[in-house]
């Protein structure tokens, strides 16, 4: 086996293992579900709707897979319970593929410009700065110069973080006093990259919500300031979220997206959760697609989402 073999080996096995949690939560209650049964009707099917709801899929998104469960029963006349398993995972793989989401499978860049600019938002505590850490870190392997910005300039311990993954991955951070205009930094950031060549920069935002208002102001004067630099800037907006909260993670999203122009999600945390599901409904509501998922601690446990391969790893190979 070649070392790609080898590494995406590795990287199925890191996804298995991640969404280990919510494979075994979601197949022992469809598990449940089907109990007794040997065709989809429409007792299964209630029974399959209160599955999804409750593995965090949610409302909307579980009724549109029962629509089409539904559709597909009338259709084939009769579905065996045996086929449930393999039913869903197309159905979702389907839906998420109706969402713009991309199964990606290297960090190429687009060769028309450079660098490429991702502004991260999220709220504190999701995973914010990490994810920015290990995307620097994929970016890097992948032999990409990466400039990082810290223009969470509210927060001391957001800088701080910030230094210390770009000391561990090796790429500088731009940086100012505490409490400094955080435009400014995205600023100084985008100048320093264009000065040195860089291939990607990412910058660091606060995680405020309690003021909309203010977040909105703040991330549209930086994006003005982005484009004096550069004017195709930024060229992601990446919204983290923490995939353990279920659906508060979803009411983030929604939130965010009312504020500005939310363009790609990245998902983490996944690795010590039953609530996988959540990655469906976010993605399907908000009509974003999912982008990164975070399976763990490591540099590398942040993989670029693939849906077949999500779907899949889901579900396992089991048999109803």
């Amino acid at each position: 086996m070649g070392f790609f073999g080898l590494f995406n080996k590795k990287k199925k096995e890191t996804l298995d293992k991640g969404l280990e949690r919510s494979s075994q939560s979601f197949f022992s209650k469809i598990s449940k579900a089907v109990a007794g049964k040997s065709k989809v009707d429409d007792e299964v099917l209630d029974e399959l709707e209160e599955v999804l709801i409750t593995s965090d899929v949610g409302v909307e998104t579980t009724l549109k897979i029962i629509e089409r469960i539904e559709a597909r029963v009338a259709r084939d006349k009769y579905v065996s319970t045996s086929e449930l398993n393999g039913i869903l995972r197309d159905e979702i793989a389907e839906l998420l593929a109706e969402n713009n989401t991309q199964d990606m499978e290297d960090w190429d860049l687009p060769d028309d410009h450079k660098p490429y600019v991702i502004l991260v938002v999220g709220v504190n505590g999701v995973g914010k700065t990490t994810t920015i850490g290990k995307l620097a870190y994929q970016f890097k392997a992948a032999g990409k110069k990466v400039f990082l910005g810290a223009a969470d300039t509210f927060r001391a311990a957001a800088v701080e973080q910030l230094c210390i993954w770009g000391e561990r991955v090796g790429v500088p951070v731009i940086k100012q006093k505490m409490g400094a205009d955080p435009a400014s930094v995205a600023f100084d950031t985008l100048s320093s990259a264009k000065a040195n060549d860089a291939d990607v920069v990412i910058i660091d935002t606060a995680g405020r919500l309690h003021n909309k208002v203010g977040l909105m102001n703040e991330l549209k004067k930086i994006k003005d300031v982005m484009k004096k630099v550069f004017p195709t800037a930024p060229d992601e907006v990446l919204l983290v979220l923490d995939g353990s909260t279920g659906q508060n993670a979803f009411e983030q999203a929604k939130q965010f997206s009312a504020v500005t122009n939310i363009t790609s999600l990245a998902v983490t945390k996944l690795d010590g959760t039953a609530k996988g599901g959540v990655v469906i409904g976010i993605s399907e509501q908000l009509k974003v697609p999912v982008k990164y998922i975070g399976l763990g601690e490591g540099m590398e446990d942040l993989q670029l989402f693939n849906k077949q391969e999500f779907v899949a790893s889901l579900f396992g190979d089991r048999m109803l």
